[in-house]
């Protein structure tokens, strides 16, 4: 049986704006750019951890509950986690978004653009994310 991941209380970096109408503001902005970090979990255009730390701190100033939901969810939590702490993302994350973005701008090149400008438009383009995505440090890299 495994070992039930254990909830921690980050309340204590919660700074709710004093004003209602603000932090209600701000919760509808952490629950969109969240439902946009998920989608771009499947979508490579739309970078994920972008878009969780901006929700991450819209819930920083809007409420406890959303905020320790986040910064505790498994699979969410710990990309935000990592970020916070290293400015670092895990290396089978990068992996799989690297290729996942290799195979869709490959396959939107080869498959579905026709005009050579936009080919070449969209591969600079893919190309840019791929490498500045590779950039971001990874501590977990395997050592060669």
């Amino acid at each position: 049986m495994s070992k039930a991941r254990e909830r921690r209380d980050y309340s204590h970096e919660v700074r709710k704006h004093r004003f209602l109408w603000v932090r209600l503001a701000f919760a509808a902005l952490g629950t969109l750019f969240l439902v946009v970090g998920i989608v771009g979990i499947f979508m490579p255009i739309l970078p994920t951890t972008p878009f969780l730390l901006l929700a991450t701190g819209c819930y920083a100033r809007s409420s406890h509950r959303f905020y320790n939901w986040l910064m505790n969810h498994p699979a969410l939590g710990p990309l935000i986690v990592e970020w916070r702490t290293y400015r670092s993302i895990p290396w089978r994350v990068k992996l799989v978004a690297v290729t996942t973005m290799t195979l869709t701008f490959g396959s939107s090149i080869v498959f579905f653009i026709k005009d050579g400008w936009l080919q070449l438009a969209l591969a600079f383009f893919g190309l840019t994310m791929v490498t500045w995505l590779y950039r971001i440090p990874s501590r977990d890299r395997p050592k060669p």
